[in-house]
Parts: C-alpha cells; sequence; structure tokens
C-alpha cells in the first residue's frame, strides 16, 4: 500500500463535511461502495433520525474472530476558527496534510481503506474487520449502537485497532468520559417564606455537595500502580443554573456534571451512591412540600474507559507491528472502552497528533500517514499468512 494512494482516499474524505450536527450518509455511502468493490460483506446501522449511520465490513472467511480496524466519521466544526486554507480541502505544504479531521481521524481511515484494496480477501487466514462511526465527538454515539448491534449479531473481533491520532504510539489505557445534567423542579414562591416552597437551587447546592464529597472518596480510591494523571476518577462540576430573582424561591434548577473514571467501579460507586441520595434523602424532603417535586437526570454521553490489562493480544500485536518498546496512556476518551467492554482486546495507534485535532489548520504529517501505512502493511503479511 501506498501513501499515495492514502493522500487520494484522504482528499475525498475531507471533502465530505461530516460536522456532527450534519448528516454523515454521503461519506458512509462513500465507504461502503469502495468495501463493497472489494467483495466486504457490509451492514449499516442507522440513529433514530435516519440521518447518521455507521458502516461495519468484514473481508475474508466468515469465521468468528479477527482483526477490526476503527475510526469515526465525524468532525468539530470550523465556526469562528481562522483557517489559513479551505478547511473540507486538503492542502499539501512543507510535508504535512491540512484540513478538517485529517488527524481526527479521516487519516486512518484513508489508510484502512487504502489497506483494504491491497489484500486477496481469498487468501486472508481471519476476518478482517471495518468499523466507521458516527457522534464520537459528542458522546461516542454511533459506537454504542454498533457495539450494541454487533453483541446482538453474536459478532465479537479478537482485535480492535481505534486509530486516534496518537503519533503511533501504543495506547493501552484511558479514562472514560460520563457527562450527565441533572434537573431539579420544585415550587416556587415569595422568598419571605421559605418553608411554603421547594428550592430547587437549594437541593441542586445539595446534590453538589454529596458530589464534592465523592469527589475526596474517588481519591483514597486511586489505584496503587495508577498510570493516569491524576491517578484518581475526578469529578467536574460545569454548569449550574436556576432561578429567576433574589426574591423568589427558584422552582427549578440544573447542575450539568462529569467524572472520568479510571476503573468502572468508580462510575458504578457514584452512580449508586448519587441514586441513594435522590431517593432516600433530597426527594422525600422536597416532596414532603410539595409531591409534585422532580429529579431527573439526562446522561448525554457514558463513554467507557480503556482499562489496561494484563492480556492484551492488541497491544503485544500492534507493538510487535509498529516496533514499540513500551505503551502508555492518554487522557482523552475513544472509542476502544467500549470494544472492550463486548469482550474485544482494544488498542488506540493511529497517526498524527492529538494537539492538533479541533483547532484551525488542522494537519497531519505525511510522515505520520507512511509509518501508519507500514504498519497496516505489515499486518498484512500477517493476515495472508
Amino acid at each position: 500500500m501506498s501513501v499515495q494512494k492514502s493522500k487520494e482516499i484522504l482528499a475525498d474524505l475531507i471533502a465530505f463535511e461530516t460536522v456532527s450536527a450534519d448528516s454523515n450518509l454521503d461519506m458512509i455511502g462513500y465507504l461502503t461502495q469502495r468495501l463493497e468493490a472489494l467483495g466486504a460483506r457490509c451492514i449499516e446501522t442507522r440513529d433514530e433520525t435516519g440521518k447518521k449511520a455507521n458502516v461495519f465490513a468484514t473481508l475474508g472467511p466468515d469465521m468468528p474472530g479477527g482483526i477490526l480496524l476503527s475510526g469515526h466519521t465525524d468532525v468539530v466544526p470550523v465556526a469562528d476558527q481562522d483557517w489559513t486554507s479551505d478547511p473540507f480541502q486538503v492542502t499539501e505544504r512543507d510535508g504535512k496534510l491540512y484540513g478538517r479531521g485529517t488527524c481526527d481521524m479521516k487519516g486512518f481511515i484513508a489508510a484502512a481503506l487504502a489497506f483494504g484494496e491491497t489484500l486477496d480477501a481469498s487468501k486472508l487466514t481471519q476476518p478482517l474487520h471495518f468499523a466507521f462511526t458516527y457522534d464520537e465527538e459528542v458522546g461516542c454515539l454511533g459506537a454504542q449502537t454498533l457495539v450494541n448491534d454487533l453483541s446482538e449479531r453474536g459478532i465479537v473481533p479478537d482485535i480492535a485497532i481505534i486509530g486516534e491520532p496518537t503519533e503511533m504510539r501504543v495506547i493501552e489505557g484511558h479514562k472514560g468520559c460520563f457527562e450527565y445534567t441533572t434537573r431539579f423542579t420544585g415550587l416556587e414562591g415569595h422568598s419571605s417564606a421559605p418553608d411554603d416552597g421547594v428550592n430547587a437551587a437549594e437541593y441542586a447546592a445539595r446534590y453538589i455537595g454529596k458530589l464534592l464529597e465523592l469527589r475526596h472518596i474517588l481519591k483514597s480510591r486511586a489505584p496503587t500502580d495508577g498510570r493516569f494523571e491524576p491517578p484518581w476518577t475526578t469529578v467536574n462540576i460545569g454548569q449550574i443554573s436556576g432561578g429567576v430573582a433574589h426574591n423568589v424561591i427558584a422552582s427549578k434548577a440544573e447542575v450539568a456534571w462529569e467524572m472520568r473514571p479510571v476503573q468502572a467501579s468508580d462510575a458504578d460507586l457514584v452512580k449508586s451512591t448519587l441514586a441513594d441520595y435522590v431517593e432516600h434523602s433530597l426527594l422525600p424532603a422536597m416532596q414532603a412540600v410539595h409531591s409534585e417535586s422532580s429529579i431527573t437526570q439526562k446522561a448525554v454521553a457514558e463513554v467507557e474507559g480503556l482499562e489496561p490489562m494484563e492480556e492484551n493480544a492488541a497491544r503485544d500485536l500492534v507493538a510487535e507491528l509498529t516496533g514499540a518498546n513500551g505503551t502508555g496512556v492518554v487522557a482523552f476518551a475513544t472509542e476502544a472502552g467500549l470494544f472492550q467492554k463486548l469482550g474485544v482486546h482494544a488498542i488506540v495507534c493511529g497517526p498524527g497528533s492529538i494537539a492538533q485535532a479541533h483547532k484551525a489548520d488542522e494537519f497531519l504529517e505525511i510522515e505520520q500517514l507512511d509509518l501508519c501505512c507500514r504498519m497496516l502493511n505489515r499486518l498484512g503479511r500477517r493476515l495472508m499468512g
């Protein structure tokens, strides 16, 4: 596989303006067409609107296991960013490919497609899967749909390589990202008679107090061999809103918060503790005054972390393919944890640097794309026996 072929495909991919707020169907159609031309068996899953889709494709024998190459098709917006070239047209200069999504992460998708076109599917000794998803940037929504679909179909690859930009370093772990909006509805009234109302802002404050208690507890639960920085699960209060005036009892309040678990048990602790606190303390007190008071919660995103495992066939394979002497962990979240939860050995490794992602003049160094192509070529030799 040549870098030139990957560059040509990348130019096509960047031209699809797949900002998360918009449809990705045109790009999915392009990917599906190229994959079917290789003889791949393709499965498409869509969101509730029908305007977003994943494609899961398989080359080679129809048998369990296999290796999965995975990437997301959506990109972040370019609005209010000062680009020096058209963000939806690849511009090459000084050994770099500029364009929205070049490193995050259409460069890997282009390399994966170019790699697939070099293979003789009839000679593959195990399945080679491709998964291209929607809405990773807004909560890994597409991957959650895809993983559920694969589980129902009984499709569980042995190994998944998620090609997020890591500068081709082998990343075996990252924290999860769980984001929530908790809404409180009470009873408004005049501030001179606080006992006659239910102050939603006050109950939101008590809820925040419990979150801060949990933050302290989570620090004490940090794994002794933790490699993250910081090594414990964090909690952040991102936004507080509610009320209308100084002298009015607030009937509504809202808290936007998140946690970034280093281990699944921490997320379970936070959720169960809060649910118990709401059910047995906050809500009874609110409803004792006004029976229609409520506390509701919306999960904006629940992105599973990728937990470093003692045994990880994906880590071992990619380390061999890249010649890496060690592995690392990162702070940013990916879809890898969702595949790990499915029972797949997962790793994150792809071309480009996260430092260039989401910025104006996002770029991918051609040298990085070349390193990715070399890794995939070595993988091809293994798959062909």
